[in-house]
């Protein structure tokens, strides 16, 4: 073989090797979310979302020319089966990207995967922050879009001076209430007035707790209980709160990880009026709004189906991955991380989504109060979109700590942990 036939064989070679650049007859999108298990009640819309998402770009003719072909797996709330399910999504079926995980027990099972082998991640639902990986776009909301905005809500509105945080014992809601515990402190709530509780996963049995909790109210101070609980141990929660007479008025409840989907199958009359924060709600009146319910509904012929707030993060990843191929021309992922930073969509609020350099979105922040019918009603927004803040302004250790893979704001290196005091740029997701 003479030399310029070995370079061309070689190149042949390099290419049949290079992932997500292999040209094929379609573009391959992973799905992984828990269709059983504990989180199956909140992850199986999302699924459905992302179904309904792909066929719709496929009826405008694809991407770059292909098809897109989701790839389903049900890693079935089983955290350890995420990382070995992602692992085979990326190595296996040569996916473009990944729209993946509710919890973040299981966003951190895989980012190591997704680290080490260069995936692409959307991750759709609320989370801790503390957390800024090159591989990760973070479409849910961080601490400073819902957990810090809904307790300012509680403090200022409805006069709360005592607070209950009760939680699933997991990642998210310890570092969350870790965060709401030291703001709280900087506002001089005092030790005595806070009380922190944490519950497994699927936990059914709450008659003691909220006997603790309607007793921890009993001390002639405003007291609201802010829930980080996930899954399907919102439904007896709720239903104990009924139990024991607990209304909203009494000791009102607001909820991060509670929205139309979940309340969706259990009796919504003894929670009317108790909160959720979101970023988004199925009542909000705009004419994007209006075009994906009726979409939805269309899709996945049900007219009862609700729409919520991980659906629409969903949305608007989905369609930046689209728009960041378009225009980089190819689904190679650091092209695609490159091409991401900047890109706006329209969110379903009416207003814009905007992805900054840390890998975070613009969203506008919403409280809504439980109807009896199982919707929201709306009774604070921000004026405007608030840009996602990766590390917390109320943590020694973080609050110096920036995240931009532009590398604008980090000494020109890409960074998701640089110190602006130190000049260090460290941790795991140092690239």
């Amino acid at each position: 073989m003479n030399l310029k036939n070995l370079i061309s064989a070689s190149a042949m070679i390099a290419t049949l090797n290079a992932p997500n650049v292999l040209a094929a007859d379609t573009i391959k999108v992973g799905v992984l979310h828990s269709l059983s298990g504990t989180m199956a009640i909140s992850e199986t819309t999302l699924k459905d979302t992302m179904l309904m998402l792909i066929d719709d770009q496929n009826a405008k003719g694809g991407l770059l020319g292909k098809q897109l072909e989701p790839v389903v797996v049900d890693p079935a709330s089983d955290w350890p089966l995420f990382a070995e399910k992602a692992r085979e999504l990326i190595e296996v079926e040569k996916v473009a990207a990944t729209f993946c995980c509710w919890t973040s027990v299981s966003r951190k099972s895989v980012l190591p995967v997704f680290e080490e082998l260069n995936g692409l991640l959307f991750y759709p639902v609320q989370y801790e922050g503390e957390e800024s990986s090159k591989n990760v776009f973070y479409t849910g909301a961080a601490p400073n879009q819902q957990a810090v905005p809904a307790v300012d809500y509680l403090m200022d509105e409805l006069e709360v001076t005592r607070w209950v945080l009760a939680g699933t014992d997991y990642v998210y809601p310890r570092t969350t209430n870790k965060i709401l515990e030291a703001y709280l402190k900087s506002k001089g709530v005092a030790d005595d007035d806070i009380l922190i509780n944490y519950t497994p996963f699927g936990h059914s049995d709450w008659q003691s707790i909220v006997s603790e909790i309607k007793q921890f109210g009993s001390a002639g101070k405003k007291t609201a209980v802010v829930s980080t609980i996930n899954g399907d141990a919102n439904v007896p929660f709720y239903k104990e709160l009924g139990n024991q007479g607990i209304s909203a008025e009494d000791i009102p409840v607001v909820a991060f990880s509670v929205g139309e989907e979940e309340l969706s199958g259990i009796d919504t009359k003894p929670l009317v009026g108790h909160l959720a924060a979101w970023n988004y709600f199925m009542s909000v009146e705009s004419d994007e709004n209006d075009a994906f319910i009726t979409s939805w509904k269309e899709y996945i012929g049900d007219e009862k189906r609700v729409t919520n707030d991980p659906m629409e993060a969903h949305v608007i990843g989905f369609k930046m991955w689209v728009k960041a191929v378009e225009k980089a021309g190819t689904t190679d992922t650091d092209a695609v991380i490159a091409a991401m930073v900047g890109i706006e969509v329209p969110n379903l609020t009416g207003g814009t989504a905007k992805m900054l350099a840390n890998h975070h979105l613009t969203k506008p922040v919403l409280i809504g109060e439980i109807q009896e019918d199982g919707q929201f009603e709306v009774v604070f927004s921000t004026d405007s979109e608030v840009p996602g803040d990766a590390w917390s302004d109320y943590l020694d250790g973080s609050k110096d700590v920036v995240s931009d893979w532009t590398g604008e704001m980090t000494a020109g290196v890409p960074c998701g942990n640089y110190n602006k005091v130190t000049s260090v740029c460290s941790g795991q997701n140092y690239q």
